[in-house]
């Protein structure tokens, strides 16, 4: 994956060949950050700097910086596919919530 994470931020991370930089924009959140460099040294120290400014603003501004993700998901899934993850976790020993947090995490990695 093409991303950089920072104080729970995560960023993703596109070269442009038009401007021939590194562009990037934190991932998960509403308000827009975005931020760039030419080299990955600069990108990163970038992409700290536009959490720090954005974290900064909020509390001029405020006002709550929105984060990323709650850790509450609500799935709507077909009811065959319901069954089938809930015999998988019975099966491994697991609770559903347990087993579908590592299911999760292997497919984002």
């Amino acid at each position: 994956m093409n991303t950089m994470t920072y104080k729970g931020y995560a960023a993703r991370i596109e070269y442009s060949d038009e401007d021939a930089c590194f562009i990037g924009h934190i991932a998960g959140i509403t308000d827009v950050i975005g931020f760039h460099a030419d080299n990955v040294p600069e990108l990163r120290a970038a992409f700290k700097e536009a959490v720090e400014d954005y974290l900064a603003t909020c509390t001029k501004l405020g006002r709550a910086a929105q984060k990323p993700a709650s850790g509450r998901l609500m799935l709507r899934v077909p009811p065959e596919v319901h069954t089938a993850a809930l015999v998988a976790a019975q099966v491994s020993g697991q609770s559903l919530n347990q087993w579908a947090t590592q299911a999760l995490r292997r497919a984002a990695e």
